[in-house]
């Protein structure tokens, strides 16, 4: 039988790389999950019945508060986790998960949210993450030394998947290594489509500068039409100077008043560049329309004429176009709710499993387990999609 292990970056907060864990695990129920550090009572009770096996980096003082100070520890964290037993290992993250180290005839694959930000978009990053000045100071020295570090632990990887079209291109980038893209799951088991919708557009999403949450502001004050915007952060004090009376902050919610408010809006607004958005799928599998801006992996995400529609400039003026042009009678609940459930968890789950099963299949040691033992893949037999399109099939090692 293959043994399978799952490695990922740190489990400190709850999120969509997170639930990436949950459904890599639902696929490997006996896999072990290796990580830095680990808080359980932050993540979503299912952690609870995980064989999670946290490095010495959570002893660390302060470790889940100031983990920007200790990035230059996790390299090393990383490299000295134990893999031997495992014939398959599954990184998830995209940042120092990958740096492991295998057996020479382990297989290793990475499935990629983004390339470590904070090596390869350094200033942009501690921008994104207010990072103090002392921070910022420890760690700029380190930068040039984490870069060829990353770099060297994308040699190790054997296949990468990339979370979205945008992740694809900057993996090949910065690693130059190809990638198969299979979007992140989303559970919407919950989800059901409204009777009707209210008069009201609507904003889930952190207030910060780079959501871009000026440009909505701006068009849905000059328009005069309802806008609501659920979340919190730094930008909110300039977000609502710019906002006129038609706009409403509703601050941050619980999940179930969020999906409330998501399920009667007319559309969802996704005003800036998202590499993938859980939201608007959840939106969609409501049959709720998103109109966002045209770039990025919303490109991928959401069907133009569809599921939702497009604003083409990066400003206040061409949303606002697009709010204009929109029909609420254009779109089919229906329809919308069909094309969400491309990014159903089991449909990741499907995809992830044909990837693997694949290149197991055609590794020299490892196809010969799975002929002569039962393997963990076999619960899955008759469940793989058409064969998917990916843009290379030969690691490099």
């Amino acid at each position: 039988m293959l043994r399978v292990a799952i490695v990922h970056d740190y489990l400190s907060q709850m999120g969509d790389a997170e639930r990436v864990v949950l459904a890599l695990h639902d696929m490997f129920p006996k896999a072990p999950v290796y990580t830095s550090i680990y808080t359980p009572r932050r993540l979503d009770s299912r952690f609870r019945s995980v064989d999670v096996r946290p490095s010495a980096m959570r002893r660390l003082p302060g470790i889940t508060r100031h983990l920007q100070l200790y990035l230059p520890l996790f390299p090393h964290a990383f490299e000295r986790l134990d893999l031997r037993e495992h014939d398959l290992v599954i990184s998830s993250g995209g940042a120092f998960a990958k740096g492991i180290v295998t057996r020479p005839d382990a297989l290793h694959f990475c499935y990629c949210l983004s390339p470590t930000p904070w090596v390869w978009t350094y200033e942009d990053s501690v921008e994104h993450d207010q990072l103090g000045a002392v921070a910022r100071r420890v760690l700029r020295p380190f930068i040039p030394w984490l870069r060829a570090w990353d770099y060297a632990a994308a040699a190790r990887v054997d296949y990468f998947i990339a979370s979205a079209p945008p992740v694809a291109a900057r993996i090949a980038k910065y690693y130059r290594r190809e990638s198969a893209c299979i979007p992140p799951p989303v559970e919407m088991g919950q989800l059901a489509i409204s009777a009707g919708h209210d008069d009201y557009f609507l904003i889930v999403s952190p207030l910060v500068a780079h959501q871009r949450l000026d440009r909505a502001v701006r068009a849905f004050t000059a328009l005069g039409l309802p806008l609501r915007i659920i979340g919190a952060g730094r930008d909110e004090r300039p977000l609502r100077r710019l906002a006129g009376k038609s706009v409403r902050f509703l601050g941050s919610l619980p999940e179930h008043e969020v999906r409330a408010q998501v399920a009667r809006c007319r559309a969802l607004i996704v005003p800036g560049e998202e590499d993938f958005s859980t939201v608007s799928v959840e939106a969609m599998a409501m049959g709720r329309p998103v109109i966002a801006f045209a770039a990025a992996g919303m490109l991928a995400t959401v069907e133009d004429g569809v599921s939702g529609s497009f604003f083409h400039e990066p400003t206040a003026e061409s949303l606002a176009e697009a709010v204009r042009a929109f029909q609420d009678d254009a779109f089919e609940p229906q329809a919308i709710r069909r094309h969400a459930e491309e990014f159903e968890s089991r449909r990741f789950k499907q995809r992830v499993l044909q990837f693997i099963e694949t290149r197991v299949a055609a590794h020299p040691i490892l196809s010969k387990k799975v002929a002569l033992e039962p393997s963990p893949l076999d619960s899955f037999s008759g469940l793989m999609p058409p064969a998917l399109e990916t843009h290379d099939d030969t690691p490099s090692r």
